[in-house]
């Protein structure tokens, strides 16, 4: 899988796991401390998430770190 495909998928898992919480990104961003705009990044797939970052999303989201790398058939 290409570099770019997985930060897609990674982003595309984000969104879906933080819709599925209702949160929004300024609210994700509280929760993390990570900046909305760094978060909007991810989502975009336009940024590489370190581990630590995706634990601390995983966490806030109430998710597992492999749920980000599930594909999923268009589903949010």
């Amino acid at each position: 899988m290409a570099t770019t495909d997985m930060r897609a998928l990674v982003g595309t898992n984000l969104l879906r796991l933080r819709n599925r919480r209702k949160l929004t990104q300024d609210q994700l961003s509280a929760e993390t401390g990570l900046t909305q705009a760094y978060i909007s990044s991810f989502e975009r797939g336009r940024r590489n998430p370190t581990v630590l970052t995706l634990n601390e999303l995983a966490n806030a989201l109430r998710a597992d770190v492999g749920e980000f790398f599930e594909r999923h058939a268009n589903k949010n």
